[in-house]
C-alpha cells in the first residue's frame, strides 16, 4: 500500500493557480488515496467559491446572503446564491426575509419540540386534504402564504385585506371563458401586518388539495387614488406539488403590480 501523499503549496500550484486553494490543500494533506484528495479539493474549492460569491453578494445588496441551509449541501447553497444574485434588490430583500423567517421557524420549532404547535385559523378549510388531524403537520406555516410590498414607497404595505379562495369545480378549470363567480369558495381572510405579511388564511397541513387557487387584495382601500380597485392572482397547484410551499406575494404600486412564486 502506497504511503499517504503530502502536498506542498508548490505541488498544488502546478495544477491550480489559486494560492489560497493551494495553501488549503497543502494544509489538508497528507491524503491516503486519490479519492481523498479529490474530495478535499472539491470541498475546499466550493467553500472558496462560496466565500467569493458571498462577498460579491454583500457588495451588491448591502447585506449578507441569507439562506435556510438546513439539509442543503455546499453546492446547493452556492447554486442558490448564484441564482438569487441576479434578483432586483427589492425582490432579494424579500427573499432574504423569507429565508430568515424559515430559520426562525426552525429554531422556534426546536424550542417547542416537546409541545404540539397548533395555531388555529378559525376558518373553513375546503382546500385541506390530510390524513392527519389539524395541528399534527410537520410544517411550521400554512401551505399558501402571501405578503404585499408597496414598490412606489419601497415599504411593506400594511392594512390590506386579503382573501384566499379555491376553485370548486374540479372538472372545469377557471379559464378565461369560464367566469362562473360562484365557483370560488372562500378558504380564509386576513389583513397584512406592519411587515406587509398576511396572517394565516388556512390550516397548517402536510398536503394541500391540488387545484386552482385565488388570492385577492383590496388595493382600493389601501390606495384609493390608484388604478386598480382590487388585484386577484390565480395559480394552480398540481398533484405532484401538494407537499410544497406556495408563497405568492404582490408587488404593488398605484399604476402597476406584479407577482412571483416565492419560497
Amino acid at each position: 500500500m502506497a504511503p499517504p501523499l503530502s502536498l506542498s503549496v508548490e505541488d498544488v500550484l502546478r495544477v491550480n493557480g489559486s494560492r489560497r486553494f493551494a495553501a488549503a490543500m497543502a494544509a489538508a494533506s497528507p491524503f491516503a488515496t486519490l479519492a481523498d484528495a479529490l474530495l478535499a479539493a472539491r470541498r475546499i474549492w466550493l467553500n472558496e467559491e462560496l466565500a467569493e460569491w458571498n462577498a460579491q453578494y454583500r457588495e451588491k445588496f448591502g447585506f449578507v446572503f441569507m439562506i435556510c441551509a438546513s439539509g442543503r449541501t455546499t453546492p446547493e447553497v452556492l447554486a442558490e446564491l448564484k441564482r438569487r444574485y441576479v434578483n432586483r434588490p427589492i425582490i432579494e430583500l424579500e427573499v432574504a426575509a423569507q429565508e430568515e423567517l424559515k430559520i426562525t421557524e426552525l429554531r422556534l420549532a426546536k424550542l417547542f419540540s416537546s409541545e404540539p404547535m397548533v395555531p388555529s385559523s378559525g376558518t373553513e378549510g375546503p382546500a385541506i386534504n390530510s390524513d392527519k388531524a389539524a395541528g399534527s403537520s410537520s410544517r411550521t406555516r400554512p401551505p399558501i402564504t402571501t405578503h404585499v410590498l408597496d414598490v412606489a414607497r419601497g415599504l411593506p404595505a400594511s392594512g390590506i385585506e386579503v382573501q384566499l379562495e379555491v376553485w370548486k369545480n374540479a372538472s372545469t378549470p377557471p379559464l378565461f371563458e369560464n367566469k362562473d363567480l360562484n365557483a370560488w369558495a372562500t378558504i380564509g381572510t386576513s389583513v397584512t401586518n406592519n411587515d406587509g405579511r398576511s396572517g394565516q388564511m388556512m390550516d397548517i397541513v402536510d398536503n394541500v388539495t391540488p387545484g386552482f387557487y385565488r388570492i385577492s387584495f383590496n388595493t382600493a382601500k389601501y390606495a384609493p387614488s390608484g388604478f386598480f380597485p382590487y388585484v386577484s392572482i390565480i395559480f394552480e397547484i398540481k398533484a405532484n406539488q401538494t407537499a410544497e410551499h406556495f408563497h405568492v406575494p404582490l408587488l404593488h404600486s398605484p399604476f402597476s403590480f406584479t407577482t412571483y412564486r416565492g419560497s
